[in-house]
C-alpha cells in the first residue's frame, strides 16, 4: 500500500493510492496516519479495504508528511562512501547519529524557508524508514520487522550551523521545513528489499545527486538494529538513512541553495518531492 495525508497544515486526513495511482481519501475510516495505525493488525485491516470505493482527495491537495503523531526524528549522517569523502570525513566504522527536531517535519512539496542570514543551505536526498513496532535492542535479522515502511526524504542542513556553531549537527538540521517527507509511505511489504531503491536529486533541473540505496555502508537492518541498543524505537518514529555524494557543500566550488531555486526529488516506487527555496 501507499498511505499519505492530505489537507492543509494541522488540519491533514488519512488518504491512500488505488491501483491506478489515485488518491483516496479514508478519513471516514481512519481518522489519521498516527502511530497506533502502523501496527501489522491495522495495516492488515486497511489492506482489506476496497480503494475503489472511497471518495477521491479533491484535486489540487496539498499533501502532508505521510505520518502523524512522531515522536523522533532521527537521522544517520556519512551512510554513502562518496559522501563522506567530499565531505572530508573518514568512513564511519559505525553509524553516525544525529537529531532533527519533529518540527522540521514538512509535507513533501511545501516550501523550503532559508532562515535569516542562511548562505549555506544544502540538499540531502535521502531513503526514510517509519517503525511500526517498538524495537528495543533487536537484531539485524529481526530489525525489518519492526518496519511499518519506506519514504522518500530531503534532509535539508544550513552547513555553517551545522559544521561550525559547535560540533552539533542538528543545529543546521532542525529548522522549520527542513525535514521534507513522502509524498507517501510505501508499506513494507510493498518494498521487500530497501536495499534497492534509486534516488534521483535536482536542483533546477540539473541532476546532482543520483544514485541507489544498494550503495549504503549500513544498511537499513543494520541502523534499525543499531539504534535500539541504546534508544527505544516507538512506532511512528522516522529514521533517515544518510544522503549519497553529490551535495553542495563537496562540489568545487561550493554551491549553496538560494531563493527562488527549485528542488526535484525523485525515488522509484518512492514517489517525487519538488520544493522551492523561498
Amino acid at each position: 500500500m501507499k498511505l499519505l495525508r492530505h489537507g492543509p497544515v494541522g488540519a491533514e486526513k488519512a488518504g491512500a493510492l488505488d491501483k491506478q495511482g489515485r488518491m483516496r481519501d479514508l478519513s471516514l475510516l481512519v481518522p489519521d496516519w498516527t502511530p497506533e495505525w502502523l501496527s501489522p493488525e491495522k495495516l492488515d485491516a486497511i489492506a482489506a479495504i476496497d480503494l475503489e470505493r472511497m471518495p477521491f482527495v479533491p484535486e489540487n491537495s496539498r499533501i502532508g508528511t505521510p505520518v502523524a503523531g512522531v515522536r523522533q526524528f532521527v537521522a544517520i549522517g556519512l551512510n554513502y562512501r562518496k559522501h563522506a569523502l567530499e565531505s572530508g570525513m573518514e568512513i564511519p566504522d559505525e553509524p553516525v547519529v544525529f537529531a532533527k527536531a519533529i518540527t522540521s517535519l514538512a509535507g513533501p512539496n511545501d516550501n523550503v524557508v532559508l532562515p535569516e542570514g542562511a548562505e549555506t543551505a544544502d540538499w540531502e536526498i535521502e531513503l526514510g524508514v517509519v517503525i511500526g513496532t517498538t524495537a528495543r535492542q533487536v537484531s539485524v535479522d529481526d530489525a525489518l520487522k519492526h518496519v511499518a515502511g519506506y519514504c522518500l526524504a530531503n534532509d535539508v542542513s544550513e552547513r555553517d550551523w551545522q559544521i561550525h556553531r559547535n560540533g552539533q549537527w542538528g543545529k543546521g538540521k532542525s529548522f522549520d521545513g527542513f525535514g521534507p517527507l513522502g509524498p507517501w509511505l510505501v508499506t513494507a511489504d510493498e518494498l521487500s528489499n530497501p536495499q534497492d531503491v534509486p534516488l534521483e536529486l535536482k536542483v533546477n533541473g540539473k541532476t546532482v545527486q543520483k544514485s541507489n540505496t544498494a550503495d549504503m555502508i549500513f544498511s537499513v537492518a543494520e541502523i534499525v538494529s543499531y539504534l535500539s541498543q541504546f534508544m527505544t524505537l516507538l512506532p511512528g518514529d522516522v529514521v533517515i538513512t544518510g544522503t549519497p555524494e553529490g551535495v553542495g557543500l563537496g562540489m568545487k566550488p561550493p554551491q549553496f541553495l538560494r531563493r527562488g531555486d527549485v528542488m526535484s526529488l525523485s525515488g522509484g516506487p518512492l514517489g517525487t518531492q519538488t520544493q522551492r527555496v523561498v
